[in-house]
Order: structure tokens, then sequence, then C-alpha cells
């Protein structure tokens, strides 16, 4: 499976929207007490008692789950990529098999995986370990594939003002493979391509080259 923007390149307000949506005011963190309660409250509808030994601080432990998985909610992953270098180079940089851990929204499962982001610069470098903060930020909340993929790209788009990006995700989710159709080991794999990635059959050529080598 594969997803494909069909935009050439971002819209200058999509990203900064779709974070507002997505996201709480800076100053909020996650309400441990509120979602203690919660689970509580599931745990009695499935017909547990949240008061035995085993169960007494499954709440609790949930709770912080929860404000570890879902941090990227309190976090703008522009951030990362305010600061940059100036440089000459204009080939492509690519970073592959950038692990993530994420919650899908439809069943609050995770999926996980790998991210491989590639753009082209122009004038503008950026540290390789921002990227990856990047995707860390915008995978700890509750999310779709399809539309992390594209979250990722038009960031690197905007910020860097690249020539292009390209930002491939493999994923499994835990939503297919234990539950409803028991699929596991089918993997998801989206792609975004922007600007010359998009644009230029050479240039994308190249980048799934690197991406994929012999794999493919």
């Amino acid at each position: 499976m594969t997803f494909d923007s069909d935009q050439p390149r971002a819209n200058p307000a999509s990203v900064a929207d779709d974070l507002e949506e997505a996201g709480c005011p800076p100053a909020a963190k996650a309400d441990l007490p509120r979602i203690e309660r919660a689970v509580r409250e599931i745990l009695f509808a499935v017909g547990e008692d949240p008061d035995r030994e085993g169960l007494r601080e499954t709440p609790a432990r949930v709770a912080r789950m929860y404000a570890e998985m879902f941090s990227g909610l309190f976090e703008d992953p522009r951030v990362h990529l305010k600061k940059f270098f100036t440089e000459k180079y204009d080939e492509v940089v690519l970073v592959r098999d950038i692990s993530f851990n994420s919650m899908c929204e439809h069943h609050m499962l995770p999926f996980m995986g790998k991210a491989h982001i590639g753009y082209l610069p122009d004038g503008r470098v950026v540290g390789l370990s921002k990227i990856a903060r990047v995707v860390e930020a915008v995978a700890r909340r509750p999310q779709v594939q399809e539309r992390m993929t594209e979250m990722v790209a038009d960031l690197l788009m905007e910020e860097l003002q690249a020539r292009g990006v390209t930002v491939v995700i493999e994923a499994v989710h835990s939503c297919m493979a234990i539950r409803g159709v028991r699929k596991p080991g089918s993997m998801c794999v989206t792609s975004a391509m922007k600007g010359a990635f998009r644009n230029n059959p050479s240039t994308r050529a190249e980048i799934m080259t690197l991406i994929y080598g012999d794999r493919r």
C-alpha cells in the first residue's frame, strides 16, 4: 500500500493548521488523575475488578504510559528545524531507518516501524538528529500513518525551504495484527514526494534506490 501526495509543494498554512488541530497549548500537560479514573472505568466495564492486587497500580501505569506516548501533543516539531546551517551542498541528504512508535487513533493500539527521509537542500541543511526528533514529535500523538507521512514532509519543505523532500514510512499496525482481520506481519508503506522528487522522475528514482537499494 502506498500513499502519495497530490500536492507538489506544501500549503504554507497546512502544517500549522494540522498542528493546531491535533495539538494542545504549550503549557498543557497530560491529566494523569483523569486518565487513571478512565482506566478504572474501563476495567469495570470489561468485567474486571480494578481493586484486585494485580490491577491496583494499572491505572497509574497506563496514565504514565499515555503521557509518554502522547507527549508529542505538547511539542511543536518545528522547533527542531529552526537551527540550520548554510551550505552549498545541493545533492540528496537521506536518513534511513529512523525507528518510531505511534498510536493509531482509530483503535488506540500502537503501530511501529521505520521512516526514511531525504531532502534536496537549497542552501540550508539541518543536523541529522533533528530529523529524527521531528519524526518522534509527530509520531507521539494519536495518529494515522498517512497524515504522519504528509506532516513530516510538509514540515521539512516549509522550514528548510528545500528543493524537494521524500518521506517513506513502513509500519506494522497492531490493530490489524491482533484484532479484526488478524494478519500479523502485514506491512503498510506510505510515501510523500514533494518538489523535485515529485516532478523529476530521475530524481525520484534516485532517492528510491538510495532508500531500498537491492531490497526491492
